[in-house]
């Protein structure tokens, strides 16, 4: 089974051009008898509902295929066919992905949706905040905080990546893995609370606490500084280490990390912010969580 390249239909066993667009059938598009049928990278169809609790509908067109971190699938069509599998070509590719995943703090194993006939599947993150959708041309990439993947087009590559400085990597909170996401096609990552977007200027330069980047263009420098003197990192809440992101390109900041979440939510708080300079010092010396 092949679909058209060009409006996703599915094409005749014979033929030379697609009977519904009258595109040319090529080689790619006919794939090989009996072998899997070929992902279609075609804009997708989707609405993002809700407010602070969104899902993702997404409309699938035959020959579209996405893949889902385990576990954000809230609903799909039953003509809507999913398989669990690793991502790699070789048992060695699916190895070293799995541990990728694992660095990144997602799951080993990745779900795929396809279709035969029109469809549609939804998707939600696991905890109150709001989704955001990239739509990536070939080759455009965006860094994301780890843990943030939802779903994305099969064309979409998902790859683990480093920050450029070491001080970042040990001080950055989320900092040190970073989610790479590569077009081309749509993909969709989830955070805690409201979004704010910056559009930085070259040069121009935004500090932020480290833990509430949700995601940055490739272009923008990442580095993590010290937050003023040492009064003002011991005892100004904010913590010890400020991130500084320097244009040109888009950031997006989130209001509400996970980490805070859990702590306003646990019994006993004790109060603050996690960054906080003084819990950073008595947490060097007491195991308590």
């Amino acid at each position: 089974m092949a679909f058209c390249v060009n409006c996703g239909t599915q094409l005749p066993d014979t033929g030379r051009f697609c009977t519904h667009c009258g595109s040319p059938i090529s080689a790619s598009a006919a794939g090989v008898p009996g072998g899997p049928p070929v992902a279609v990278h075609q804009p997708l169809d989707f609405t993002i509902q809700g407010d602070n609790l969104q899902v993702i509908r997404i409309r699938l067109k035959p020959g579209q295929e996405l893949y889902a971190e385990a576990g954000k699938m809230l609903y799909k069509q039953t003509q809507v066919s999913w398989e669990t599998r690793m991502s790699g070509e070789t048992l060695s590719d699916k190895l070293w992905g799995a541990v990728k995943r694992k660095l990144m703090g997602e799951s080993l194993f990745l779900t795929y949706f396809r279709t035969s006939t029109p469809g549609e599947v939804g998707f939600a993150g696991s905890y109150p905040g709001r989704i955001q959708a990239f739509e990536l041309v070939p080759g455009q990439s965006v860094f994301v905080q780890r843990d943030s993947f939802v779903v994305a087009q099969s064309t979409v590559q998902l790859n683990i990546a480093m920050v450029k400085r070491l001080g970042a990597g040990f001080f950055g909170g989320e900092g040190f893995i970073l989610e790479k996401l590569t077009g081309p096609g749509t993909v969709f990552i989830h955070a805690g609370g409201d979004f704010l977007e910056f559009n930085l200027a070259a040069g121009e330069s935004l500090q932020i606490d480290t833990g509430s980047i949700v995601a940055f263009d490739e272009g923008v420098d990442y580095d993590i500084q010290l937050a003023g003197g040492i009064r003002t990192a011991l005892f100004g809440g904010e913590g010890l280490f400020l991130a500084t992101l320097t244009g040109p390109g888009r950031v997006i900041v989130q209001s509400m990390t996970l980490q805070k979440m859990r702590r306003e939510l646990a019994p006993y708080r004790s109060g603050g912010d996690e960054h906080k300079g003084l819990d950073i010092i008595s947490g060097i010396f007491s195991s308590d969580d």
